[in-house]
């Protein structure tokens, strides 16, 4: 019997020409096909031959080591030995293999009562020759022992119910255009096979079975089983690789484990944000300049908070506006200021509310008496300066930090003379200026740049609040259009816990204003040592994780659930490499940039 059915090929008749098929064509029974019908619909009609004769090969080479159909080589491998441990999608070489493979798996449940008698039997057999070596005085043999555990531990677990049993196979087909390049691929394959501690061998003698059981008929011929449980078999379902490839979007990277462009736009999200994790030089800072570089190109605006005025120069580069805040600069927030068009219905509460936070910031903390003191000072503040709920009042000149200070002086009381103390570094001290006088500019630029970088370590965090605040009113009240806010070193932010739930608020409602938060930070134990630092993890459906540290990637594997080759990719990842994740998906990639990007970012570095 042949491969495809049918009878196999009489030899020619002595003294008879052999039968080229291309002049004469046969159908499977050996029958010529008339000439007189000229197309294969009506062929067909007259019963000349069937569809087997439409798609079976010209013919059918059967070697010992592999089969020839038509000009194509094929050659099957067999698996007989399997790790003793496997992990999560362990099979992922095999799946992702960098050449075309026809790869079979047959899964066959056992009854676990007979599973269960062929183990007590086995067990029996195995503790008999560890009995009569130990009787003998040798040393056990440790393959013994060890199959012994598995075989005990198997059978609690088949006892139970936690487990149930099964027969496997695993069988691979390679196609090759040579017998050359079928040998060499046969070669590879074994290495990467033996690199998985799979043991496999050439169907020697049985390709034409072996050939019939990877084709997609479910016809299992060579019957090459394996017993596996229910954990082990769940694991080796072949996973693979999402695509992170759209239609639209800008280009991050490109995905390790198949090649393919990553493509992607972060605003067809369910919400815009994302954070980026990634330790010192891991190339967090030139990931996140080529993103922004792509977006301005998309049209979208760009607005950065950066605490070391990393990106000055290229904001110049694109002709984008820096502003920096120094106790010198020309630049001016006035943190008291209320967004005067389409305000809403508790505008000036919810402004108060945002000025607790950030005296929280400003002053350390608070006890019940002195917060609620606050909260009468701020109101009598806003009221000396004839600003109530009304609407209409809020067309006028909104009071200064040194108003509030000198309500609290106003109060003399022991309590409001201390509250004034603490405030005195920001209206008389050293800071004083920074935060102590009217807004005299607006965003307009679609590449604006905040730089702190002047400011002493302590007044960062609290700079980066009132840039904060002044960017959300402006974004809310603003014209509504796709922008994305990048907040450089968050762990400032997050290390306090008023501006830590700030940050976190803002990531929860920019989606609303079509806004994109990028949260990026190299400490990253800090950021997951707090609830908020983890809610806006959660809170951002783009996540890059760049190159770790060890004492990081153990925190950063359980928030993340990465399986231990992710762990050891993160470890081992070169600068510009990493894991991104989108949605539900998420892939190991390297960032990739043009050289025109690369001058324009190393230049403007």
């Amino acid at each position: 019997m042949g491969l495809f059915g049918g009878k196999p090929k009489q030899p020619a008749q002595p003294g008879m020409p052999p039968a080229h098929p291309q002049q004469t064509p046969v159908n499977a029974k050996g029958i010529p096909i008339p000439s007189k019908f000229p197309n294969v619909a009506e062929t067909l009609a007259a019963g000349a031959f069937s569809i087997k004769d439409i798609i079976a090969p010209s013919y059918v080479e059967v070697d010992f080591n592999h089969l020839k159909i038509d000009d194509r080589y094929y050659r099957t491998i067999f698996v007989v030995g399997y790790p003793r441990y496997v992990s999560a999608n362990w099979l992922y070489s095999l799946i992702t293999y960098d050449h075309p493979l026809f790869v079979s798996m047959y899964v066959y449940p056992t009854e676990s009562k007979v599973v269960l008698d062929q183990l007590k039997k086995k067990i029996a057999e195995m503790q008999a020759t560890i009995e009569t070596d130990i009787k003998a005085g040798k040393v056990v043999d440790p393959t013994v022992q060890v199959a012994l555990d598995d075989a005990l531990s198997l059978q609690a677990e088949l006892a139970k119910g936690a487990e149930r049993f099964f027969q496997f196979a695993l069988y691979v087909t390679i196609p090759a255009d040579t017998l050359e390049e079928l040998d060499s691929v046969t070669k590879e394959l074994d290495n990467t096979l033996s690199s998985l501690l799979i043991i496999g061998k050439v169907a020697t003698l049985e390709h034409e079975e072996g050939f019939k059981s990877t084709l997609p008929m479910f016809m299992d011929k060579l019957q090459v089983w394996r017993n596996m449980d229910t954990t082990s078999l769940a694991m080796t379902f072949p996973f693979s690789t999402a695509s992170l490839t759209r239609n639209e979007g800008i280009l991050y990277g490109i995905n390790q484990h198949d090649g393919s462009l990553i493509i992607f736009d972060r605003f067809t999200l369910e919400n815009s944000n994302s954070v980026i994790l990634g330790k010192s030089g891991g190339g967090k800072s030139f990931l996140v300049k080529l993103e922004c570089l792509r977006l301005l190109m998309m049209g979208v605006d760009v607005i950065i908070l950066d605490p070391e005025n990393e990106y000055k120069n290229i904001a110049e580069a694109v002709g984008g506006e820096f502003v920096e805040f120094a106790s010198n600069s020309q630049y001016k927030i006035n943190p008291f200021e209320i967004a005067v068009e389409s305000p809403e219905p508790d505008e000036l509460s919810n402004k108060i509310l945002d000025l607790h936070s950030l005296l929280r910031v400003m002053m350390g903390e608070l006890t019940p008496t002195q917060d609620a003191m606050l909260d009468r000072a701020l109101v009598l503040t806003y009221r000396n300066k004839g600003i109530t709920q009304d609407p209409e009042t809020f067309k006028l000149e909104p009071p200064l930090l040194e108003d509030l200070y000198k309500v609290f002086i106003g109060m003399e009381t022991p309590e409001a003379r201390e509250m004034a103390d603490r405030m005195e570094k920001y209206v008389k001290g050293s800071a004083a200026g920074i935060f102590n006088q009217q807004s005299n500019f607006d965003i307009r630029n679609p590449f604006t740049v905040f730089g702190i970088r002047d400011l002493e370590e302590n007044l960062r965090p609290v700079a980066m609040y009132v840039v904060l605040d002044y960017i959300w009113n402006r974004v809310r009240k603003g014209e509504h259009k796709k922008r994305v806010l990048i907040v450089d070193e968050a762990w400032y932010l997050i290390k306090n816990k008023d501006s830590g739930a700030y940050l976190h608020n803002f990531a929860k409602r920019a989606r609303k204003y079509k806004l994109g938060l990028t949260t990026i930070t190299q400490d990253v134990e800090d950021f997951l040592n707090t609830e908020e630092g983890k809610a806006i993890i959660t809170n951002s459906s783009l996540q890059i994780i760049l190159k770790q540290s060890t004492a990081a990637v153990d925190r950063i594997s359980k928030v993340f659930y990465l399986t231990g080759g992710e762990k050891h990719f993160l470890l081992s990842a070169s600068v510009g490499e990493g894991l991104f994740f989108a949605g539900q998906s998420h892939v190991g990639f390297k960032v990739i940039a043009s050289e025109e990007e690369k001058a324009l970012i190393e230049g403007a570095g």
